[in-house]
C-alpha cells in the first residue's frame, strides 16, 4: 500500500469518469501465486487514473497471428494504491487466465482497459454489508482496503465463503478485518462446516446498509435471498456475478 498520508480518493477534484474504450499499457510489476490455480498480479498502468473500490480491468492478449481474448478482473487494491492488484484465478480452457498464471512475469507488458464499472463501486462514506464467495471476495477486498485507508473500517460489515479456508483469497487479510468467514467443507472456529445462512448474516445487518454481492451465479441468487428474507429492499442490493465465460 501506498506509505505517508491518504488522500481521499473520493474528493470532487478527484472523481473523474472511466474512458471506457481507452486501451493502456501495464508493466507487470509483481507476480506471486498465493493460492494454488491462481496467480496476482501488481500493475504499474501507465496513464492510469483512480478507480473506485468495485471497478474491474479488461486485460487482453494478441497473439503474433493477430488474435485477440480478452477478460474482465476486479481490482482488489485501493485507490491509494500506487499499483493496480488483480487477483486471477487460473480455468483449465481460460485463454486469458492460464497466460497470466503460467507465463507472465514481472517486467511483462500487458494491455489493459479501466477503470470500468459505475455500479458495483461502494462510495467510502456509507454503511455496506459485503457478501462474497470464493473468488468473489476480490472486490470486496478493494472496499475493505479503501475503508482501512480512510479510516472508516467501522463503515462495512463483511461475509465471505469458500470450500476451504486455503482455498479463500486474502483469508488473512479479511479475517483480520472481522470478516465472518463461511466454510462448506471443514469447520471454521466454532461453526461446523456449512452454507452460509440467515443466522451468519443477520448480525451484521443494520437499517441503511448497501449489500454488495459477488460470486457465482448460484451463489449470488442465494445471497440475494437471504438478503431480501433479512428485510433489505431490493434496490438496496447491488450484485455482481462472474463465471468462466465472464458472465
Amino acid at each position: 500500500m501506498a506509505t505517508g498520508p491518504v488522500t481521499d480518493p473520493f474528493a470532487p477534484e478527484r472523481r473523474r469518469p472511466p474512458i471506457a474504450g481507452r486501451w493502456h499499457t501495464a508493466t507487470v510489476a509483481g507476480v506471486r501465486r498465493p493460492l494454488q490455480r491462481s496467480v496476482q498480479l501488481r500493475l504499474d498502468v501507465h496513464g492510469r487514473m483512480d478507480h473506485m473500490p468495485g471497478q474491474h480491468y479488461v486485460v487482453r492478449l494478441t497473439a503474433p497471428d493477430g488474435y485477440t481474448a480478452q477478460r474482465s478482473y476486479s481490482v482488489a487494491s485501493s485507490p491509494a494504491d500506487p499499483l493496480v492488484e488483480l487477483f486471477v484465478e487460473r480455468l483449465e480452457d481460460g485463454e486469458v487466465s492460464t497466460h497470466l498464471a503460467d507465463v507472465v512475469e514481472p517486467g511483462d507488458v500487458l494491455e489493459v482497459r479501466g477503470p470500468l464499472g459505475g455500479w458495483f463501486v461502494w462510495d467510502g462514506a456509507t454503511p455496506a454489508l459485503l457478501v462474497a464467495g470464493g473468488t468473489g471476495v476480490v472486490p470486496l477486498v478493494s472496499m475493505v482496503r479503501t475503508a482501512r485507508d480512510l479510516g472508516r473500517p467501522d463503515l462495512l460489515r463483511v461475509a465471505v465463503s469458500a470450500r476451504t479456508l486455503a482455498e479463500l483469497p486474502y483469508a488473512d487479510e479479511l479475517l483480520a478485518a472481522g470478516a465472518r468467514v463461511v466454510l462448506t467443507r471443514e469447520p471454521h472456529g466454532v461453526r461446523s462446516a456449512g452454507r452460509l445462512t440467515p443466522a451468519d448474516l443477520l448480525p451484521l445487518w443494520e437499517p441503511g446498509q448497501t449489500a454488495y454481492v459477488c460470486g457465482s451465479a448460484s451463489f449470488a441468487d442465494a445471497a440475494g435471498q437471504l438478503l431480501l428474507g433479512l428485510g433489505m429492499r431490493p434496490e438496496d442490493i447491488r450484485v455482481e456475478q462472474f463465471g468462466p465465460s465472464g458472465g
